[in-house]
């Protein structure tokens, strides 16, 4: 009994210790320093998002270069991701041994997961303040944008749970890529203002064929009049349109309603026609676009480099390409006095380490990505925007504006998708950002493709298949798992695997005394007799 008991003391002193191995126990707050120590090296690594844009990479690689020239004692490891859902799975593998980057390229809704662990991601409130080391501060050695020189939009964006936790570094909304030839062609006239009526009478319009069973508008056996590239901002859009509910600020889920039961019959109706596809069930909207194979794409802004036939970018042999007039033009709306598009695009954040140094290295850093060049160039690649206005109005931005052309630099469907953009900024949201938002937003789109499949399987989409699919998609993405921030508040919070090992231990701690004082009374009773 003395061995147990012994046993257990033992342990009730070390599993706190073990539990708290591997960063489980999180880290302590992050302090800005006094001043930053010039005398230390620093090795911060940097997690970014490219895929064959080569332009970008080399954005990044100057960028690196010309900040390591201004603070030789920092050395920065890019590592490259081809999506940004790798990225979200690298870091949420890391944070339990504490091994994130030290500066990552994410979006708000991933960032609200990281903050599962303790202190993982530092927040900026205190930083950007800073009158050293903040924005625009006194000791940088390049010139950051003050707090009031980032769009308001957008830095909005990364303020979330109480604390803003990143910045944003581009930004891009979606657009609608239109073959106007075709739209004339049918014998319609494209308005300045999509509308969701009006894209769905042209698409059925085209689906008319000849005795051959080639589409009469582009003599071809393939046409899908209208392909929508993220059916997850599909949905998000619009429900905002409509006014109705997807989630709540505090993390409340709203998707399931009226209006979305009315937006995945309608398209059901549509995707049953064959007027209508997605990105996951046919393919990118570019490749059909340029193509002849498609009226209305509807893609990010960034991926306006690939599309229409002089496009500098393109997945599909040459002799594939037909002309045609391209037009670029807002989202369909429901209201076009009232227009509503999604604002998207990478922010950035930083993660705490146990040295305050090196955190600051790592912030210091994830400022120079603000400075007028990289943003500017980095804009130029694809069809982004800076977040700086300080950079939008510099003589260099405006001349890339106005020097439309055929070239990759200045390819005009891309600059007009930009300058739709810049003209729309206050027509653009976003949604709330909590633990659980990306799910959510994985599962709105799933509904809308699972209706568009399940057509073509000949099943019919009603209430009551709409109902399961609320109820496969709440299992799927673990939706019936999500607290709202109002139930954490009441609950107090789910207490961490440490306390509760510690609280666990110490219950089989007292036990074993229990047991052993009960023992060692037994034990003088029988001596006794």
């Amino acid at each position: 009994m003395k061995k147990l008991l012994a046993l257990l003391v033992v342990l009730g002193l070390l599993l706190p210790t073990l539990v708290g191995c591997h960063g489980s126990r999180g880290l302590d707050p992050f302090v800005m320093p006094d001043e930053f120590d010039t005398t230390r090296d620093y090795e911060i690594t940097f997690w970014a998002k490219n895929d064959t844009n080569k332009a970008q990479t080399k954005v990044y690689e100057k960028a690196i270069a010309d900040f390591e020239t201004l603070y030789p004692n920092i050395r920065v490891n890019m590592r490259l991701y081809t999506d940004y859902g790798k990225i979200y799975n690298d870091v949420i593998t890391n944070i339990p041994t504490n091994t994130t980057p030290d500066v990552c390229i994410t979006y708000p809704d991933h960032i609200a997961t990281y903050m599962t662990g303790t202190n993982i991601v530092v927040p900026l409130d205190d930083v950007f303040a800073d009158e050293n080391y903040g924005l625009g501060g006194d000791e940088l050695k390049f010139e950051s944008p003050e707090f009031d020189e980032i769009v308001v939009k957008y830095i909005d964006e990364c303020n979330f749970d109480g604390h803003y936790y990143a910045v944003p570094f581009m930004r891009s909304t979606e657009a609608c890529y239109v073959n106007r030839t075709y739209v004339e062609k049918l014998g319609f006239e494209l308005p300045d203002v999509l509308t969701w009526d009006f894209v769905w009478e042209v698409a059925e319009a085209a689906m008319a064929t000849d005795d051959d069973g080639n589409y009469i508008v582009n003599g071809q056996k393939v046409l899908i009049p209208f392909i929508y590239k993220s059916t997850d901002n599909m949905m998000i859009q619009m429900l905002r349109q409509l006014d109705a509910g997807y989630s709540g600020d505090e993390g409340e889920i709203l998707l399931f309603n009226d209006e979305t039961k009315e937006i995945v019959k309608t398209v059901a109706d549509h995707a049953a026609t064959g007027a209508f596809s997605t990105f996951k069930i046919s393919g990118y909207p570019a490749n059909f676009l340029n193509a002849g194979q498609c009226i209305f794409a509807v893609d990010s802004t960034a991926g306006s480099t690939w599309m229409g036939p002089d496009a500098p970018l393109v997945d599909i042999s040459e002799e594939k390409i037909t002309n045609f007039d391209v037009e670029v033009r807002m989202i369909p709306q429901m209201n076009s006095e009232n227009p509503q598009m999604i604002s998207q695009g990478p922010s950035v954040c930083v993660f705490n380490k146990n040295d305050p140094q090196q955190t600051l290295a790592a912030w210091l850093f994830t400022q120079y990505l603000l400075t007028d060049d990289v943003q500017i160039a980095y804009s130029e690649t694809e069809g982004y925007v800076p977040v700086t206005t300080q950079a939008r109005e510099t003589d260099e931005y405006q001349s890339y504006l106005d020097d439309e052309g055929t070239d990759a630099a200045n390819y005009f469907v891309k600059l007009r998708a930009v300058k739709m953009l810049i003209e729309h900024t206050d027509d653009t949201f976003i949604t709330s950002v909590f633990n659980g938002s990306a799910s959510l937003r994985d599962a709105a789109g799933q509904i809308i493709e699972n209706a568009a499949k399940a057509v073509r399987r000949n099943q019919t989409v009603d209430d009551d298949f709409i109902e399961k699919q609320y109820t496969d998609v709440t299992a799927l993405y673990h939706l019936d798992q999500i607290q709202t921030s109002s139930n954490e508040r009441q609950e107090l919070g789910k207490l961490p695997n440490g306390a509760i090992a510690l609280i666990a231990t110490l219950g089989f701690v007292w036990i074993g005394i229990v047991l052993y004082i009960l023992n060692e009374k037994r034990r003088k009773i029988r001596n006794k007799f």
